[in-house]
Order: C-alpha cells, then structure tokens, then sequence
C-alpha cells in the first residue's frame, strides 16, 4: 500500500461532483491513508455528512469555530495535521478565494495555515474553466506550488460536453500517490514495462471497420498500477474513451500492424511487457478507398489476411525478459489456454472466461485464471485493478535478473 500511515485531509466543495467524494475515500484508505473530510457549507447540498463520515471514520468537519476535544483551535489543528491537503471537487468559487487568500470559511481558513502540499482537482461548466479569471486564479496557484489533477472532457452537469469534468478519482489517488508516497521505493522501481490495451481497429472502407468489444480497462488497471509500484510504463492503446493513467508514456494506435510495430520497438528496452489488448485476429485483404456498396443481393465477400501475433513476435525474442499473455475464451478455456501460453513463448498467460458473471469486456470486475508453466491460479471476482496487482506480483516473482536501467 502506498499511502500506509499517511494523513490526507479531503475538502469537498459545493459542486455536482462531489457525489464522487465517497469513492476518493475509499481509494485513498485502499492505499493505506488516514483520511479526514472538511466541506463547505454547500457541498452539503451533493453528498452527506453521513456517508462521509462512516466511509473515513472521522466526523466531517464544515464549522470554522465547532469545538473539538483533539483540536483547541480547528482550522490550526487540521491543517497541523494534514500531510496532504486534497481538494476534489474544487469549485471556482474556492479557487478564487485560495487565489486570494481570503480565509471566511473553514477550508479556506486551513488552506492559508497549512504548510502540506496542496493538491486540487478542479470541476465546473468549460466556460467557466476557461473564463480569464479563472485562469489567473489557476496560474497564481500553480506558480504558489499548488498542484493540479487535470479537468477531463465529458458530460458536464448542464448536459452539454466539455472539459471540465473532475479527474477521475483514480487519477486524483495517482496524483496523491506521486505527491505523498514513496515512488523511489516501489517494488517495480527500475523496471521498463510494455502493457497494450484496448480494441485494435481494421478498416474495410472510408465507413466501416472490424473491431471488437473491448473497453480497455484492464489494460489501464494494469498500466496505472505498474507506474504507481514504482516501473516506467509504456501504454500502447487501441481506441477507447478511458483517461490514461498520469505519468505514463502513451502511444495511440488504431490497427493491430500499428500496435505491432509499437510494441516491438518499446520492448526493445523493456524488462517485461504485459498484452492485455484484444487485436484484431484479421484484417482485410485490400481497404477500399470508396465506400462498398450494395451489391446485386448475392452479399458481400471480404477476404480477410491474418494479422501477426504480437504476444508471440515478443515472446520469440524475449530472452531473459517476461512476457504476459492473455486469451480470452468461451469453451475450453484452460486447455486453449495452456497451448496459447506454449505457442507464444509467455511466461505467464491470464484466462479470461467469457461466461463467467463478472469477467469480460467493459466491467470493472475480473474473474481471471494465472498460468504459468508450473501452476494455475483461479482468482476469486475482483476489481480490475486488484487484478492488475495480481498480475504484477506475477510478473515480479519472473524477474530472474535485476533491472536493466
């Protein structure tokens, strides 16, 4: 865990993203934090007191002059207390006053007395975001030491789409980690890691496409979680609509020939790559430059080339290097799998079972089987990322040399 023992103290302001207050909780005491939550008054209008209070098992803070048997003076007692200052969702009505320095709240009032690292996650319409107001307050912060979880693009609360969506809660707890925890000393520090995800995409016209149904996630649970234990991460990634993780190299491709070149080169200096993308097993023959058309109603004939097999290119110059396979299955899954691992030369191969409740594509849950060439390990139903843990305690256990870097 890599906040074990560390103090973060949340705020939460009055805005519709403060409905995803509760989840930042969570994730930040999964890493072992401590976490306090401090609100103003009109945060109290999205989530409640109650919820947070039993999520961090502390009462939630929102009166400047409440009276407290730990702190004589509260907003001096907080803010002395606090290794971190977390404030998400940040409204820019607090940006403006941190900006300021105007202290008529308790949040604003800690803001000014602390001397912990202040990290905010800002959330409004995209006008507002990119009003010349806001902007200064944003640059004044920033140039102060203020530091930021970037506004994602989205649906917005007035159901128009733009940027100004809060961070995804799994890139605030990133951020959090990058600030508070021990990055130098992770287990994977020093490490190079290759993880490809998503769908890969192969075009039969200007219109149309094969492709297949995966969301990416557990590709980027994976690569989230190898950055936060410490490895350099490269992420190649068929089309999704997922926010990469922070502080990983990113390189988008559409088709599998583009992921395959990709990925032969990163893992020119890599200790291990992890191929959690579903590519595309074939492609058409020949793209036509105009849309196909409606034939004379005997259908439509598309020959089909197969694509290489990326898993197994890497796994036939691996050498001392680990590599991760994946198959996903709907019959036989274990026997398929056990060939797949063979045929590719993987150190280790992940089963995903399509008919299991849980497992597949666009969940955030996993029911997967690890194979090695000595052992299968059934894991029970999981989060993605626990899974990613799983997978990555794997991979160290292969490391047989140190790092290469």
């Amino acid at each position: 865990m890599r906040l074990q023992g560390r103090r973060v103290l949340l705020g939460v302001t009055g805005g519709i993203a403060a409905y995803k207050a509760p989840l930042v909780v969570r994730l930040l005491q999964e890493e072992g934090a401590e976490v306090r939550v401090v609100r103003t008054r009109s945060a109290a209008q999205f989530v409640t007191d109650t919820t947070l209070a039993v999520l961090s098992g502390h009462p939630v803070y929102a009166d400047l002059f409440a009276a407290t048997d730990e702190f004589p003076v509260l907003h001096v007692g907080l803010a002395k207390w606090a290794e971190l200052f977390l404030v998400a969702p940040a409204t820019a009505n607090l940006i403006g006053k941190f900006a300021a320095g105007i202290a008529d709240d308790l949040s604003t009032t800690i803001y000014l007395a602390t001397q912990a690292p202040v990290l905010i996650a800002p959330a409004m319409e995209e006008e507002m975001l990119a009003s010349a107001s806001v902007q200064a307050n944003i640059d004044r912060l920033q140039n102060e030491g203020v530091c930021w979880v970037e506004p994602e693009s989205g649906y917005l609360a007035s159901r128009a789409s733009g940027k100004g969506r809060m961070g995804s809660p799994e890139n605030i707890l990133d951020a959090a980690i990058d600030i508070l925890g021990d990055v130098g000393g992770g287990d994977l520090l020093g490490r190079h890691i290759v993880v490809t995800a998503g769908p890969t995409i192969e075009d039969l016209d200007p219109v149309r496409f094969l492709t297949n149904r995966s969301s990416g996630k557990m590709g980027y649970a994976i690569a989230r979680r190898a950055r936060a234990r410490g490895a350099t991460v490269d992420l190649i990634t068929g089309p999704t609509t997922l926010v990469p993780p922070s502080g990983v190299r990113l390189t988008p491709v559409r088709s599998a020939l583009q992921m395959y070149d990709a990925a032969m080169v990163a893992f020119d200096s890599a200790d291990a790559a992890i191929m959690a993308a579903a590519v595309s097993d074939y492609r058409a023959s020949t793209v036509s430059a105009q849309k196909l058309r409606r034939g004379d109603g005997e259908g439509l004939r598309v020959e089909l080339t197969e694509n290489p097999d990326i898993a197994a290119a890497l796994g036939a110059k691996k050498g001392a290097r680990v590599v991760v396979a994946f198959a996903m299955e709907t019959e036989d899954g274990l026997a398929r799998a056990r060939q797949k691992r063979v045929r590719k030369n993987a150190d280790l191969i992940v089963l995903n079972n399509l008919t299991e409740a849980g497992a597949g594509f666009a969940t955030d849950t996993n029911v997967v089987t690890l194979m090695d060439a000595q052992t299968e390990t059934p894991l029970p139903l999981m989060s993605k990322m626990a899974v990613a843990d799983r997978i990555l305690d794997a991979v160290g256990d292969c490391f047989s040399q140190p790092p290469s870097r």
